[in-house]
């Protein structure tokens, strides 16, 4: 059963009053944030700025600094797009432009439902099949602007047979 964030922040604050107030503990607080919640939420950062005693200005800084940490909410699909050379001189570009303006985000966002996020990738290992992308595990390649649509509109009807 998933818990509601209330709860979460309440597991959250008993979690942090086991560390002392100050930086000390940031990462680790960090960390048990995210495992909590799967990414970290502004009620998170405002609670533990307020237990820790430390500056919310000081926990962004931790927060954008090291790559594993996020504040956007995880999604149902990771949609990888290749921004090397042989997928971009092939039309990464218009790859990406197509996804963001399909699902209404931009790069290292997670769409309004939750189904899906889209990342940038320096190469996905299959240049031969430029342009690519990879949603979660599975490899598209040869990629036109209404085959990503395609392939957008069969992952969100997966995902609704799954509500069913």
């Amino acid at each position: 059963m998933k818990l509601k964030k209330e709860e979460l922040l309440e597991q959250l604050k008993e979690e942090i009053k086991k560390h002392p107030k100050g930086q000390k503990d940031l990462i680790e607080v960090l960390h048990k944030t995210q495992e909590l919640f799967g990414y970290i939420p502004q009620e998170a950062i405002s609670l533990i700025s307020k237990e820790l005693g430390v500056y919310r200005s000081v926990i962004y800084g931790v927060i954008t600094f090291y790559h594993f940490f996020t504040l956007q909410p995880p999604s149902k699909y990771n949609v990888k797009v290749c921004l090397g050379t042989a997928c971009y001189v092939k039309g990464a570009d218009k790859i990406l432009n197509t996804l963001k303006r399909e699902l209404n985000v931009e790069l290292e966002q997670t769409t309004e439902d939750g189904l899906f996020k889209i990342q940038g990738a320096r190469c996905l290992g299959a240049c031969g099949l430029a342009p690519v992308m990879m949603v979660d595990e599975e490899v598209y390649g040869k990629l036109t602007e209404d085959k990503v649509i395609q392939i957008i509109n069969e992952y969100r009807e997966k995902a609704s047979e799954e509500v069913k």
